[in-house]
């Protein structure tokens, strides 16, 4: 990862001019060291670009917003097909083949331009009749090959070779309609500062961005609905200090127990971590504490909307101490504890997400009662969504505002569609650990095997002890290793009563 600048392709969205239209969706990049995502450069005119707290309890709802949010001008209205929307960290794509990701309500399909050196976003569509992109494959020229007929394309959008054309047949190129936005990316200068250690991690998400968002700006509910997980127990809820600073069109900037967090509309949310702390209490007695006071953790939390009842987490944790641990400790490890956390509340967030569609977006702030302070970035970002935002996600394609149904227990907690195929290190780490458990099974059998097999007059009994415990240790470890696995890259429920 260059510094920052590697953690996620971004995505702006912009929807074409002209209704007839069937463009390449393109997206290239250059560095830029002031931001924390590779930039759009200005396109050839042949693609499209979706360019890509004390807390005193009353029986009224507090008003955490003091700016006044009403009468806004046109300009200050949030467009969703304006803005920076992530599609994948980089670290996390295959170079060799094509990906399909969903941003927003548009298919898209994420490749690597070798001859640009560059990652390529298109739209996952072939202009001929209409394949999905994501399919094909990429040529010996580089090329983005279309494996229903054969047409390629190059990193600008470019349509190089048409296999059923004649030398003067059809053009061999698409004019379509090329727009990108002047906005720049969001900027943390913690993703930029290479004295820091980044965590990164990603997971599909089976509910809705505004569910999504809201729950990462709560720091109330950490003890009970990830009890276990988190250095809080069922008895630690206290009243915090929260409160927003500003609030509008672009986001707000809030305090919680005196740290700035703030939110970038649309996608990221982030907030120092609560268990360090990057102020001084008084002057410093020691050099140990002012090396203390000076350690600064962030959660860097991106959010991405996909489609009605789905979302993208990416998250980077980025820290200025025990950076060491990172290259001992694999990537897949780090992935663990967030994994858990995430299933540990996501049943109940899912269900929570069909009794708000229910009652309507609109009327959140009318149904929920929220009489604390620790609700107050949540009845922020309620307010932004409603007085700036519409209420809900805008969404460029025709989809249906309706939630999917509720699936079994099961499906939305499997980790391994939702993460492990999208996350480089843990496809390594759950093909390794496979291995491993064959092989001591392996070991085990051929132990079990070497002593039936020779006389008991040719072996001690020594070396026969030394064979039934080699065989009950390899035995046992791999059935261990076989529910480690399943637990932490398929399946691991969560029982809040039990617990």
């Amino acid at each position: 990862m260059e510094a920052a600048l590697r953690p996620c392709s971004l995505v702006p969205a912009r929807l074409p001019t002209t209704p007839f239209e069937k463009p390449i969706l393109h997206l290239p990049f250059n560095s830029m060291p002031t931001s924390i995502f590779r930039p759009i450069r200005q396109c050839s005119a042949r693609s499209r670009v979706f360019t890509a707290v004390s807390s005193t309890v009353s029986t009224e709802p507090i008003n955490p917003v003091e700016p006044d949010v009403q009468n806004h001008s046109q300009e200050e209205k949030f467009n969703w097909l304006l803005q920076w929307y992530p599609v994948m960290p980089v670290c996390d794509l295959d170079k060799r083949i094509p990906l399909a990701k969903k941003v927003i309500g548009l298919d898209v399909v994420v490749w690597w331009d070798r001859n640009e050196n560059a990652w390529k976003v298109f739209d996952d569509m072939c202009p001929h009749r209409l394949a999905p992109l994501s399919e094909g494959r990429i040529d010996q020229w580089g090329r983005l090959q279309c494996v229903y007929h054969g047409w390629c394309f190059n990193g600008s959008g470019d349509c190089k070779f048409i296999p059923q054309a004649p030398p003067d047949g059809p053009p061999k190129s698409i004019p379509i309609y090329c727009s990108i936005t002047k906005k720049q990316p969001p900027y943390i200068p913690e993703l930029d500062d290479p004295s820091y250690a980044k965590v990164i991690g990603n997971r599909d998400i089976p509910y809705g961005y505004e569910i999504l968002i809201e729950n990462l700006m709560d720091p109330g509910h950490l003890p009970y609905a990830h009890y276990g997980i988190v250095r809080a127990d069922r008895e630690g809820g206290k009243p915090m200090e929260m409160k927003l600073e500003k609030l509008d069109h672009s986001g707000f900037i809030g305090k919680i127990e005196g740290d700035t967090s703030k939110f970038i509309a649309p996608c990221v949310f982030y907030v120092p971590d609560r268990f360090s702390t990057d102020r001084t209490n008084g002057s410093a007695s020691s050099e140990e504490t002012k090396k203390e006071a000076q350690q600064r953790r962030l959660r860097v939390f991106i959010c991405v909307p996909v489609s009605p009842g789905y979302s993208r987490l990416i998250w980077v944790f980025p820290r200025n101490c025990g950076v060491w641990i990172d290259r001992l400790v694999p990537r897949w490890m780090f992935h663990l504890v967030p994994n858990l956390v995430i299933d540990s509340d996501l049943y109940l967030l899912r269900a929570s997400e069909h009794k708000i569609m229910d009652i309507g977006p609109s009327n959140w702030l009318k149904a929920c009662f929220v009489p604390t302070k620790s609700d107050a970035f949540v009845v922020g970002f309620r307010k932004w969504l409603n007085e700036y935002a519409g209420s809900e996600v805008n969404w460029p394609t025709k989809l249906s505002s309706s939630l999917p149904p509720t699936p079994p227990r099961e499906q939305p907690l499997d980790r391994y569609w939702s993460h492990v195929v999208n996350c480089s290190s843990c496809r390594v780490a759950i093909k390794g650990l496979n291995a491993l458990e064959i092989v001591l099974q392996v070991v085990s059998v051929a132990a079990i095997g070497i002593l039936a097999a020779t006389k008991q007059s040719l072996m001690s009994v020594s070396a026969r002890t030394a064979l039934v415990s080699m065989a009950v240790i390899c035995f046992a470890a791999s059935r261990w290793l076989s529910h480690f696995i399943y637990k932490n890259f398929h399946f691991h429920d969560y029982n809040h009563a039990l617990r």
